[in-house]
This record gives C-alpha cells, structure tokens and sequence, in this order.
C-alpha cells in the first residue's frame, strides 16, 4: 500500500479536537444511562461498512476489553439475522447503518428513525447520533490515510 499523508499530522489540534469530542459523547452515553458496549458495537459496525481496518482492530479489542463477547462482535456483519442482540441494540445498529450509508439513500428512512426514537429517550438518541457521526469522521480520515493496523 503507498503511504499517504497522515491527516493528524499537520493539524494535531483538529484531531485532538475529535478525540475530545468522542470522549464527551462517551461520557454523556454514560449519563444518558447507555450501555457503553453499545457504543463498541455501533463503532465496529460503522467500521465494517467504511472498510476501515484500523478502527477494526481497534474498537474488537475495546469491545472486548469491555466484555463484549466474541459471538455478537463477529456476527456484526449478519446482525439482523443473528438473533443475539437486543432490541435497543437493533435499533442503533439501524441508526447506524442508514447513517452511514446515507450518500447511497440520501435519507434515514421514517422506520429507522421511529424504531430508535420509540427506544430511545432523545438523549440518548442524540449521543447515538453523534456517536455513528464522530466514528464515520475517524474512519474516512484513517481509510483515506491508509492508516495502518498496529502490528
């Protein structure tokens, strides 16, 4: 792969300013009462959908850290099929598909937004929102880098 240009390189505030962000939206799925595995699951999701290897083995790793379980993190892929998530867990991972796929459907279709709203307090809703948006931000900088998985 050729090297590129690290997009945390020339402008280190930018990045920090994401991380910074990211940590927020942590720390406010907290308050909002949000499982944070949750958050692991939407991160590694929205990372199978942008191809993005770094944040992969990052957030496998996180999730597991965490004590996510080794089944539901590699039926992410088949999530709808799988049966092994609940029903919060559905509805964000929806969120989060439709959110990131959004330059194919120019929409979050009205099933998906009802589907997470009737779940979902709008607190918690919002932190998800911003959750799927801070990591598709990581991932179309790491995928555009070529950012490395760290051996």
């Amino acid at each position: 792969m050729t090297k590129r240009i690290s997009l945390g390189g020339e402008r280190p505030t930018w990045l920090k300013q994401i991380v910074s962000v990211n940590a927020e939206v942590k720390q406010d799925a907290k308050e909002a009462g949000l499982d944070l595995k949750l958050l692991e699951l939407l991160k590694i999701r929205v990372s199978q959908l942008n191809g993005c290897a770094f944040c992969l083995d990052m957030h496998y790793k996180d999730a597991r850290k965490i004590g996510e379980t080794e089944q539901r993190i590699y039926l992410l892929n088949a999530w709808r099929e799988a049966g092994v998530y609940t029903e919060q867990e559905e509805a964000a991972l929806a969120l989060a598909d439709a959110m990131t796929k959004l330059s194919e459907t120019q929409d979050v279709a009205a099933d998906v937004y009802e589907r997470a709203t009737t779940v979902f307090t709008e607190e918690q809703y919002t932190v998800i929102a911003w959750a799927i948006t801070i990591m598709n931000a990581f991932n179309r900088l790491n995928v555009t880098s070529h950012t490395p998985v760290p051996a």
